[in-house]
């Protein structure tokens, strides 16, 4: 059984929304404040899973990555172009923008359900189906990178409240930055 495992930029102060200011949101930009170092290559230290996993994305998202990542070429960025990516969409997407691109047919919960059957599914941003994930119960490991800021306003991964039943199992420098890795704690 695979993991489902969501990985986020962040502020201290929980936001998610808007990190590299391309939605031009007052508080957008924050994560490039502090240079590449933060932003670049496995910062979310995925190591092998990146390989092994399948990214799942929502098309706002993709679409984003889809004109960053083709046209990139550095060891991290021959594994995300390799890896095999889906899309959660109802307006479909163009495969061909991006490599080993597909949408899902359905609903994306119950192919998460089906898929995290054979290997690691990583929610990469695409806060909207984090919540639907969440609130499925479906995560399995978060993976946060950090920022030294707060930003007063945004979208939040944890609008609700923080999860129960996670625990912290790492937290590390990354650059500027701090990655914390909170994994579901198993009965």
């Amino acid at each position: 059984m695979g993991d489902v495992i969501v990985i986020e930029f962040t502020t201290l102060d929980g936001v998610v929304s808007d990190p590299d200011g391309r939605w031009g949101t007052d508080h957008g930009g924050w994560a490039f404040r502090y240079g590449p170092g933060p932003v670049s290559d496995d910062k979310f230290r995925l190591g092998a899973r990146m390989e092994r996993g399948v990214q799942l994305y929502g098309r706002r998202t993709w679409e984003h990555f889809a004109r960053l990542w083709p046209g990139r070429d550095t060891d991290y960025a021959r594994v995300m172009n390799a890896a095999p990516k889906r899309v959660a969409t109802r307006t479909g997407i163009d495969p061909s923008a991006w490599s080993n691109s597909a949408a899902i047919d359905g609903d994306p919960v119950a192919w998460v359900e089906a898929e995290r059957t054979r290997c690691d599914v990583l929610v990469i941003g695409s806060l909207s189906l984090v919540h639907a994930l969440a609130a499925a119960d479906l995560v399995d490991e978060y993976r946060l990178v950090t920022f030294p800021t707060v930003v007063g306003a945004g979208d939040r991964l944890f609008a609700t409240g923080t999860p129960t039943g996670f625990r912290f199992t790492a937290a590390e420098p990354a650059d500027a930055a701090v990655l914390t890795i909170v994994r579901r704690v198993i009965p």
